[in-house]
């Protein structure tokens, strides 16, 4: 088995229901700051329509090769949303210091005329 020393904060996710979780933030793994990028876009253009999105990739290691999971809805548009969910790309370097990814993918089928979209674009710096 292989261990990674990962460090973070731990949250009392107090409920007053029968349960008890906690929520965790990770900040280093395998002693590697952690971060994440934003992403938005606007979908294509399908069945009359087309919706934004914006939200935040989860977070991963820093200074090494990697790539970001992202899950997000697209505005209500016709009476209806979609889910954007995927992997970006490797991380891409930018020649002053920094890098990006880039993302696309199809949407979550959805609407009164079922139908997708899709979308890409590149993540915050």
């Amino acid at each position: 088995m292989i261990t990674v020393p990962v460090t973070g904060l731990l949250y009392d996710a107090y409920d007053e229901a029968s349960y008890h979780s906690h929520n965790l933030y990770i900040t280093t793994w395998d002693g590697q700051p952690v971060h994440s990028h934003h992403i938005k876009g606007i979908t294509s253009f399908d069945v009359g329509h087309e919706h934004r999105y914006s939200g935040t990739t989860e977070r991963a290691p820093s200074g090494i090769s990697h790539t970001h999971r992202y899950f997000t809805y697209t505005t209500i548009n016709s009476g209806h949303k979609h889910v954007i969910k995927g992997v970006t790309g490797p991380d891409i370097p930018l020649p002053g210091g920094g890098h990006y990814h880039e993302f696309s993918g199809v949407t979550t089928v959805d609407g009164a005329t079922p139908h997708r979209h899709q979308y890409s674009g590149r993540t915050s710096m």
